[in-house]
């Protein structure tokens, strides 16, 4: 009876061992703004990770456009319920460095979970936007990009037209007009994020300040300055243009991307992540090209800087929830995976390793396209005015300037008065994060 009694028990343990369920996978929430082709790589990268080990599982959210998912992300925090991943714009920025206690510095995570990580791999100009002075990385390179000009080449031809022909302001201009002759008539030329490339990149692509300190760079105590006389000349180019469709506006942000792959604007001005959708949507040969200069502008072209986004982790979460999260991360910077990345989407590879395999592969040859953002970042050495821009309540300062641009595309103000008012209101806006972030 007792080795009966022993030998049931055995059993019992052993049944009720097995019938306990495995351990829960750790769920590590990616909140993220990418749409179309690029909403699939980011779904296709989780599925690859949660596939490649048992512990983590990595469920990502679209949360809207960029701006909203940064305001998602923040609202979240002060309600106690962020994501582990954050995907933030490169102008979050400063918004996000200003957060306290709502991040968590990407190089502290990395070394307090154990995982290699060496910030002088990946690209200098991708890591220096999202590093303090000191050289502290606080957020996780991702979906890098810079702005690129995107050209219909049946379009083109069709007019007469070469590409070498469309390498400077003026020669856009009149490749435009003839475009429109040749038929396309409701868009010569456009461009996204309308502020983002005229303002922004036009700055640095220009070697003229956007802003004092280095663009902000150097501190937040930084005054606009986009409303010199090579900035109202661009803007009065535009406005003319404008009247007669050469140049049509085509919004805030990228909604207006559509109208080059349906072959509406045949030059089309925009982030070099539009990859995916241009090979996925384009029924024409295209093609693309580093962004248009004035001449006459003393050392342009200089270098490009840093679009696309980052990745910021959240603050107040446990520490294995943060070793999933630096798993994945150590996931993502695989060179295999980021040369791929690279060739699929568009987005820049963020390891020089990466970028190395790419070229040495002879990927380039047959596909430049890839490599004009890389080539216009590194055209120059930086300097003050191209480092890049770290400006507060940058989401909200965009919107100010649009509203400025738009008042002189609409014939309601000049140039000079948009830019001016711009720069006016953008600073008042700047001294109220400024009193924000010393408090």
């Amino acid at each position: 009876m007792s080795i009966r009694r022993t030998f049931a028990a055995t059993l019992l343990t052993f049944s009720a061992l097995h019938a306990a369920p495995a351990l829960a996978q750790t769920e590590i929430h990616w909140w993220h703004a990418l749409t179309g082709a690029n909403n699939a790589v980011v779904v296709k990268l989780a599925e690859d990770f949660n596939a490649s080990q048992k512990d983590y599982k990595v469920v990502v959210t679209y949360k809207g456009s960029y701006a909203d998912t940064m305001n998602a992300g923040i609202a979240a925090f002060r309600a106690g319920n962020a994501p582990h991943i954050l995907q933030v714009f490169e102008v979050g920025t400063a918004t996000m460095m200003a957060a306290k206690g709502a991040i968590k510095p990407v190089q502290d995570m990395m070394k307090e979970a154990g995982e290699p990580f060496d910030p002088k791999a990946y690209l200098p100009a991708v890591t220096g936007y999202y590093s303090t002075s000191k050289g502290e990385l606080l957020s996780f390179p991702f979906n890098s990009s810079s702005s690129v000009m995107w050209l219909n080449m049946d379009a083109l031809k069709k007019a007469g037209i070469s590409k070498d022909q469309i390498k400077t302001w003026p020669q856009v201009f009149d490749a435009a007009k003839k475009l429109k002759a040749a038929g396309y008539d409701k868009c010569g030329f456009s461009s996204a994020w309308i502020t983002w490339l005229n303002i922004e990149q036009f700055s640095v692509w220009h070697n003229v300040p956007l802003a004092t300190k280095a663009n902000g760079i150097d501190g937040f105590d930084t005054e606009l300055k986009f409303n010199s006389p090579v900035h109202v000349k661009h803007l009065e180019n535009l406005v003319e243009l404008q009247k007669d469709k050469t140049f049509d506006y085509s919004g805030r942000t990228n909604t207006g991307e559509g109208r080059f792959t349906a072959g509406e604007c045949p030059i089309f001005l925009t982030s070099s992540g539009f990859y995916g959708n241009v090979k996925a949507n384009a029924k024409f040969e295209w093609a693309n090209a580093p962004m248009p200069y004035y001449p006459d502008v003393p050392g342009a072209p200089q270098n490009s800087t840093l679009g696309g986004a980052s990745l910021w982790v959240m603050g107040g979460k446990k520490a294995d929830e943060y070793k999933g999260v630096a798993k994945f991360f150590t996931f993502l910077s695989d060179t295999g995976r980021q040369a791929k990345l690279h060739t699929e989407s568009g987005y820049l590879p963020i390891t020089k390793a990466a970028y190395e395999k790419v070229k040495a592969d002879g990927f380039y040859k047959e596909n430049p396209y890839l490599e004009t953002p890389l080539i216009e970042l590194t055209n120059k050495e930086p300097t003050e005015n191209s480092r890049g821009l770290r400006l507060g309540n940058m989401v909200q300062m965009r919107d100010v300037w649009a509203e400025e641009f738009e008042a002189a595309l609409a014939g309601k103000k000049s140039a000079k008065q948009a830019l001016d008012e711009a720069v006016s209101r953008g600073n008042t806006m700047l001294r109220q994060f400024e009193r924000t972030v010393s408090r």
